[in-house]
Parts: C-alpha cells; structure tokens; sequence
C-alpha cells in the first residue's frame, strides 16, 4: 500500500488528484468546526443522546459534528439517502428508468434530480436536529420565552444546517471529478479516522480510575485485568482488520475459453482466461446504506417530544441494542447487496462480450446459458458477500446488545470491553475505503505505465 502511494506521487497528475482530495479533506474538517449560531456548544456537547445509541453513529459518520452542533452537522447523511431514493425510484419509475440510460445526458439529470431531493432532506433533518437541540436546552433562546426571536434562529439555523449539508454534496462531488475514490466514502473515511482520538480516551479508561485528586492508574488485580482488556481488544481490532483485507480481496474466478481463429496469415485466440466475480463486490455501500436508513426512525423520534408514547415505545424497542434494530439492519445489509449488484453488473452483456469474442465457460453453451450460469454464480458470490459484511457490522452490535443487558441487570458492572474497537460498521468502512483507494491507484499507475506495441 504505501509502495502504491510513492509510485503515484511520481506521477504528476495522481500528485494533483491526492492533493486534491487532501485539500478537499482539509476543508471539510474547517467546515466540522464552525459552529452554528445560536447554539450552546457545552449543552449539547454535554448531551447523552450522543453517547450512545444511533446518534453515536450517526455523530461518528459526521467526525464529532453532530456533537458540536456545527455546520457539517448533517454530514453526508442527506446525500447518501437522496442517493438510495433515486436509485429505487430509478427502478420503479419507467420514465427515469428510461432517463437513466441515456447517457452521460442521462445521468446529470438524475444527478440535478438528486441534489434537489438532497436539499429537501437536508431542511427537514435540519428542523429535527434544532428541535432535539431545543428538547436538551442546547439553544441560547429558549422556545417558549423567546417568542419570535426563536423562530427567527430556527430560520438561521436551518440555514446554515442546510447549507452545510449542500456543500458537503458539492465536495463529495469534487472529489468524484478531480480527486482519487469516491467521494462519499472518502468524506466518511476521514470523519471515522478523526474520532480516532477517542480510542486513545477509552483505552485509557481501561487502565485508570477517576479519584478525588484526579485521574491515577490502577494497581494490582485491577491493571492487570485493565491490561488484559487491552491486550485482548487491540488482538480483536487486528484479526477483524486482518479478516475484511482477506476476504475483500478473494474472488471467484469463471474460467474463460477463447476459440483459434484465422485472420490472414495469423492466427489468434486459443487462450484460457478468467471472469472474476470479488467475493465482496459491492464493498462497503451496502453497509453506508443501511446505516442510513436504519436510523431515520431513531432521528425522527428524537425530533419529537419525549412524553410522547410512541417516543417512548421507540426507544425501548427500536434503539441500537434491541433485537428490532439488529435484525432490520442485518436485512438490509442483505438487500442493499444484492441491489447494488443489480445496478453494476449485468450478466447478459458480460455474457454477450465473451461471445463476441469468441470465448465460452467450458462445458456451457455461449449466449443464454452462460448469462445464466454467470448470473447463478453471481447469485451465490453475492450471498457470501453479504453474510460477511452481517457478521462483520452485526457481530459488535450483539455483543454490545448482550454486554449491555448485563449491565442493566447489573448496574455494579462496568463494561467496556468492545469500545476500543470502534463498531463494525465503522472499521468495516474504513479498511473498505481504504483498499478501494489503492485499488483505483494501482489501476491508474498501470494504465499510465502500460506500453503499447511501438513503444
């Protein structure tokens, strides 16, 4: 990996693309730390509705900007839902279906169509999130003394949320243009890795204890259990790390047959090659997806009050550790895999390439039965896939749920053990973008350093 990024620094132009996307980086953490007007930064940084739960997550995705009450607040979140919605509308609507395959023309208008419905979304997130701000007094003018001068900062303040959100799209798209990988995942990448930080605090908490005099290390028994922890948190984070580099790059291979023809006085083809199908061909989207809409109830509700009953009933059943919420985002890890599939990769024309070619799967007829046989290979590949992304971002989010029921039947009880492993959601993102920026390096470099024939 870091072999790849001193080749691509040699080259000026990736030079310019890495800078880029740095620069891009760099001006999204700016935009992270200009707070919104109006808001009480130590009230809502003192909010326990961000420490734990969807709105962790969700303040995580964002690089501590929910938390803050910034301008980058709402993140990509918009973006990616405006996303999710285009794209199944794409599918259910003819006439964008229609629109979606006509070109590049095509795509830049469901492109202008996307940011429309990501600005909608962002003024309806932006009202929620003042109001949940409101709800834990984290405004500096309070709704019921302050009459029409607290309208007036919900105008402003909605403003600026939206603003930030729109100008979040505008960078991820700038990074899609002129910089190295995808944009909305890049962005992610970076918030992720600058809550980072945070890992330090937890470890630290594993091996000291809070006095009276201050913070001091633990002694005896309970370092020896605190390094324990450590120990065997830190082994975890690299087997897991180990694990999604591992399957991210296996595949299965279709072997290809290519028939000798006759073009003159030469003679081409007779070779063997091969269709690779990655074991994880979606990579890390399905995930970003269902993290996104798994959590609008629990944003919605926290727009509410919270006497309210189905507020109440929301939170007890439908929070991040409740069967509910595990098992609707392990479902739509599922489904966001095999629809992102849907949508990159057909068969038929791959099968139709390899026939026109002349090559063939040994033992299966070229046309019809090989898009057949592609497709039901697909099928399988896409499942493995799926259930490793379950296992990878479900596993945590159980055993957090399981460690989480002790201590509430034990209050004694101080568990912290998974904590320094980020969650799997997040580390799932960051090795995923991670090998998918080096991917696209490397496909870069070859294609520059590729020599044709008069060279």
């Amino acid at each position: 990996m870091l072999q790849t990024f001193k080749n691509a620094w040699k080259v000026q132009e990736l030079r310019n693309k890495i800078l880029f996307t740095l620069m891009i980086i760099l001006l999204y953490r700016i935009g992270a730390q200009l707070f919104v007007p109006f808001v009480d930064v130590e009230s809502v940084q003192n909010a326990a509705v961000f420490s734990g739960g969807v709105f962790q997550l969700l303040n995580s995705f964002s690089g501590n900007a929910l938390k803050m009450g910034t301008l980058f607040a709402l993140s990509v979140s918009p973006y990616i839902t405006a996303s999710i919605v285009m794209q199944l509308l794409t599918i259910a609507i003819p006439p964008l279906e229609r629109l979606s395959k006509q070109g590049e023309e095509g795509k830049k208008k469901i492109a202008a169509y996307t940011r429309i419905v990501t600005v909608a979304l962002a003024l309806l997130t932006a009202y929620g999130y003042v109001e949940l701000l409101a709800s834990y007094n984290a405004l500096l003018i309070d709704k019921e003394t302050g009459g029409g001068y607290y309208y007036f900062q919900l105008g402003v303040m909605m403003a600026c949320l939206c603003a930030g959100a729109s100008l979040v799209m505008w960078l991820a798209e700038k990074i899609n243009e002129h910089g190295i990988g995808n944009g909305i995942s890049i962005i992610l990448f970076a918030n992720i890795i600058s809550d980072a930080y945070s890992m330090y605090e937890q470890t630290k908490s594993m091996l000291t204890v809070q006095t009276i005099t201050g913070t001091e290390f633990l002694t005896g028994w309970d370092l020896t259990f605190g390094i324990l922890k450590v120990v065997l948190s830190v082994a975890l984070l690299i087997a897991t790390v180990g694990l999604i580099v591992w399957f991210t790059n296996s595949e299965r291979r279709i072997p290809i047959q290519y028939a000798k023809r006759v073009v003159g006085r030469k003679m081409y083809g007779g070779q063997s090659s091969n269709l690779p199908l990655k074991m994880n061909m979606a990579g890390v989207m399905p995930v970003i997806f269902a993290s996104s809409i798994v959590s609008l109830p629990a944003t919605i509700t926290g727009f509410m009050p919270a006497e309210w009953k189905f507020v109440q009933f929301m939170n007890k059943w439908f929070n991040s550790t409740s069967i509910a919420y595990i098992v609707i985002f392990l479902l739509l890890i599922f489904a966001f895999s095999y629809f992102y599939i849907m949508i990159s990769f057909n068969p038929v024309e791959v099968a139709n390439n390899i026939k026109s070619n002349g090559g063939s799967v040994p033992g299966i007829r070229p046309g019809r039965p090989t898009s057949d046989y592609i497709k039901k290979v697909l099928g399988r590949v896409t499942f493995v896939g799926a259930v490793f992304l379950c296992v990878i971002a479900g596993v945590p989010m159980i055993v957090n749920a399981i460690l989480s029921a002790i201590q509430t039947a034990n209050p004694e009880i101080v568990i912290n053990f998974y904590s320094i492993a980020f969650t799997g959601t997040s580390l799932l993102i960051v090795v995923g973008v991670a090998l998918e920026t080096v991917r696209e390096l490397e496909a870069q470099l070859s294609m520059r350093n590729y020599k044709g024939f008069l060279d």
